[in-house]
């Protein structure tokens, strides 16, 4: 363990963490904050690292679980913080010069907009996400009033100029802009409507964009689909549960989710969640060259144990759950949300948050708890792949697995159980190797740091409610290189925070630093609760921060708040733990 406070073995950790969830009162752990959405003295757990992670200033929207601070993105010159508000449909724009204080000066509503395609962006259209070139040109992704219809690439200055929208695919869910400022890329989810009656195309637009302030013509759009993979799909990559009839069954089946590029400016890496894979797109053509399946996660192997159930406490305590992470005949599919990436020794590697995530449209559910495999018409577990006792409730009997995957060749049961997500950040190769995870660093981490609130929930303080789903569920990454090192930030939606690590060396990427900024003793509907639920992360750069050093901007869903944190390395430090080598 690369943490500086375990010395014990793992069983005397998940034991003690067991017991204190039981006695410990939450007060003795964290303290009353002093301001909203700031705690006075937030939970951490360091590594060997001189690195520190601290909240410093926050903005609330005063606007609880309704997705009020989703995506944030950062623009230097004019020290400003641009928001997605999912919850208005806008974009909120915030003042961060002084970065104890953002403070709100106006949104950005692409309603009424014209786009260069003839159509106007209608009320009722929502911003999903939010990048901004380093001169001010904004790029909003909206999503069209019916998300199976095509949506809009709206353009904005940073001082809330309307500059004009272009079309895109249906359901624009993410854009980033390429690092030489030349091209906007959207991932064009293409998830099909709830009632699973219309199921359009998954695709990538990729815009070049003007040299100056304006928006581009509708000309400068091109579309990557993946026309090309109905009959050459690698295998590996999840296809299912797509509209019956439907042509084009593997483009409307995959379901682009969030875009990295290469620093060079020349690649696009999109993560499709769902399909458990991630797409290689060439920018100058606008193709999909490849799709990279992931695989999946052996929860069997030490180090990469998690704990699967959420009623697995002993009868002496007096609630369901308790904190048992280890290893379980399971396997974890990948299927990370938010992807980053960067270059070490001239190399280009991907950072995945690996979230997880269900189909779950109309009358379509891909989930089931391991005990239901059997009933309702559902294939049962094959013999010999489970015992009896764990198919109890204490142990795998309550953990939600795939439909989906798993089947034996005839479909008649399941001969491997695939649960969702690997509760993990993982590092890979541009060709799909993957070079690094973090194991159960997450679980074990957050166990010892607020044991009586292990796999909590992000909308009310719980203990182990999340252990059957997806645990911690990481969801949100970003890269920054600060010095010679480069490290990885990753927020955990569910029990909140943010994991450190330094990926300066992939291989040896090590633990630095959890710090979670949020009181669970306090009401969560209230701004002293602080920040619950991250789901978009901004490194700010020293050379472009108001402070002058490294900041993180850290969106959050649930509780509406967008948190500044200073980033400080102390003299001669680097940062680099012993940690272990998890190839």
């Amino acid at each position: 363990m690369p943490l500086s406070t375990a010395s014990s073995p793992r069983a005397r950790l998940v034991a003690s963490c067991a017991a204190a969830g039981a006695t410990v009162a939450l007060g003795a752990v964290l303290a009353v904050p002093a301001t909203a959405a700031v705690i006075d003295e937030p939970l951490v757990a360091t590594g060997d690292s001189t690195v520190t992670l601290t909240p410093i200033g926050s903005h609330d929207t005063g606007v609880f679980d309704e997705s009020a601070a989703e995506i944030v993105a950062f623009h230097a010159g004019t020290e400003r913080l641009f928001t997605v508000d999912a919850n208005a449909g806008d974009i909120r724009v915030l003042d961060a010069s002084d970065a104890t204080a953002p403070a709100q000066l106006f949104t950005l509503s692409a309603a009424g907009i014209a786009s260069a395609d003839g159509s106007t962006i209608p009320a009722g259209a929502v911003a999903n996400s939010v990048d901004v070139r380093s001169d001010g040109l904004v790029a909003v992704a909206i999503e069209a009033p019916v998300k199976t219809d095509d949506g809009w690439l709206a353009f904005f200055d940073a001082d809330g100029a309307a500059l004009g929208a272009v079309r895109a695919g249906a359901l624009p869910d993410m854009v980033t802009i390429t690092p030489n400022g030349k091209r906007a890329v959207v991932a064009n989810e293409g998830e099909p409507s709830d009632d699973y009656d219309v199921d359009p195309e998954g695709s990538i637009s990729v815009v070049d964009l003007p040299k100056k302030l304006g928006a581009p013509s509708q000309q400068d759009v091109a579309t990557a689909d993946f026309h090309e993979f109905e009959d050459a799909l690698p295998a590996g990559v999840r296809i299912f549960a797509g509209v019956d009839g439907a042509d084009m069954p593997v483009s409307r089946g995959l379901e682009p989710e969030y875009a990295t590029v290469d620093p060079r400016s020349r690649t696009a890496y999109v993560t499709l969640q769902e399909n458990n894979a991630v797409a290689v797109v060439d920018l100058a053509s606008a193709t999909v060259t490849d799709i990279l399946p992931l695989g999946a996660k052996d929860h069997s192997i030490e180090g990469n144990g998690i704990d699967a159930s959420d009623e697995d406490g002993p009868s002496a305590y007096d609630y369901e759950g308790a904190i048992s992470i280890g290893t379980v005949p399971v396997m974890g599919l990948y299927m990370p949300d938010a992807i980053a990436s960067y270059s070490s020794r001239g190399r280009t590697y991907l950072v995945t948050a690996n979230e997880g995530d269900a189909r779950e449209f109309g009358d379509y559910e891909e989930p089931v708890r391991i005990k239901d495999l059997g009933d309702d018409g559902i294939p049962p577990v094959c013999d010999g792949v489970l015992t009896e006792s764990q198919l109890e409730d204490s142990v795998l009997g309550r953990l939600d697995v795939s439909t989906a995957s798993g089947l034996s060749d005839d479909g008649s049961c399941y001969e491997t159980l695939y649960s969702f997500g690997a509760r993990s950040f993982s590092i890979w190769s541009t060709d799909g190797e993957r070079v690094f995870d973090s194991g159960d660093d997450f679980e074990t981490i957050t166990a010892q740091v607020a044991p009586a609130h292990f796999n909590s929930d992000n909308d009310e303080s719980t203990f182990d409610s999340r252990s059957d789903a997806k645990g911690p569920e990481p969801e949100a990454v970003t890269t920054g290189r600060i010095g010679s090192r480069t490290y990885a930030f990753i927020g955990l939606e569910r029990v909140g925070g943010i994991m450190v690590y330094d990926i300066t060396v992939p291989t040896r990427s090590t633990f630095v630093t959890y710090v979670n900024n949020r009181d669970f003793a306090a009401d969560p509907e209230s701004p002293e609760a602080g920040d619950l639920g991250p789901e978009g992360l901004a490194f700010i750069d020293a050379k472009d921060s108001p402070t002058g050093e490294p900041m993180l901007a850290v969106a959050s869903e649930v509780s509406g708040t967008m948190t500044l944190f200073a980033i400080d390395v102390a003299p001669g430090g680097k940062g680099q733990g012993k940690g272990k080598d998890r190839r």
